[in-house]
């Protein structure tokens, strides 16, 4: 009888997991457009894609398929933040990726922060993760930032490094930086808790999946930082009148599931 029971819970469960698994490949497109409050307008409107928490390890996302909605839009600029892969035979995976991104031509170039998964790699791994990224065009920032010019305008992109892990190094990351537009990308954004002294127009991370399993609330993020405890786990949301984006994110941990969330690829207007 328990083995006949145990037989129907697994046949009952089979749908609902179906639906689960069905959900982690059914990807969303979300365009948000943030303007600036304390300063003029862009002379050019920037176009970034921002993608998050690829977890290589169990995703359902082909680059192909992300190359093919990306392509329906202009992208100025590429903002990757955090949490590519943390096993190192899914790094040759990842160049993939990459290389399909590197096909939108995005005109300010490709930006990528690391994020807590990103560092169970350890030493000589971690380093070629790092190296597969820049060889295929992209720019890692740990606790650094850049500058370039938009239409004659100062663009800062802020690399602020993993606050989950307690690798954040905030004013090393402001460290001589001019004046001008300042973009931050991270992967915890709990990290905008510790900024109330550095200005950021706005702010790009994940770390949080939406959840994830978010039915019927997503008590298992609780552990992760005070934002879930103010209700902020995806979307946008704003911290002394500060705008931050919490991305879902396009892969899974654990399980490759989600109920009550879905993958996600965003496009920021920014005006």
């Amino acid at each position: 009888m328990f083995i006949i029971a145990c037989l129907l819970i697994i046949l009952g469960l089979m749908p609902f997991l179906y639906k689960a698994n069905h959900n982690t490949k059914d990807v969303k497109v979300n365009t948000i457009s943030v303007e600036r409050v304390q300063a003029p307008a862009l002379k050019k409107k920037l176009n970034i894609l921002h993608l998050s928490d690829l977890h290589l390890e169990n995703i359902s996302i082909s680059p192909e398929r992300i190359l093919e909605l990306a392509n329906k839009k202009r992208v100025d600029l590429i903002a990757l933040t955090g949490d590519f892969l943390d096993r190192k035979r899914n790094i040759p995976k990842l160049a993939n990726y990459l290389k399909a991104l590197k096909k939108l031509k995005p005109a300010y170039g490709m930006y990528a922060v690391f994020g807590n998964h990103d560092y169970l790699l350890k030493d000589e791994h971690f380093r070629k993760l790092k190296r597969v990224l820049e060889d295929n065009g992209c720019i890692t920032l740990q606790n650094q930032h850049v500058s370039i010019e938009v239409e004659g305008e100062t663009l800062n992109i802020i690399g602020i490094d993993d606050y989950s892990t307690k690798r954040s190094d905030i004013a090393g990351s402001y460290k001589g930086l001019k004046e001008g537009y300042n973009l931050v990308l991270t992967h915890d954004p709990n990290v905008v808790l510790d900024m109330q002294e550095f200005h950021f127009d706005y702010l790009l991370s994940g770390h949080f999946h939406g959840g994830q399993i978010h039915w019927p609330k997503p008590y298992h993020l609780v552990k992760m930082g005070k934002l879930v405890r103010m209700n902020m786990i995806k979307g946008l949301h704003y911290h002394h009148d500060k705008p931050f984006y919490i991305s879902e994110g396009l892969g899974q941990t654990g399980a490759n599931i989600r109920i009550g969330s879905r993958p996600e690829m965003t496009f920021h207007h920014i005006s």
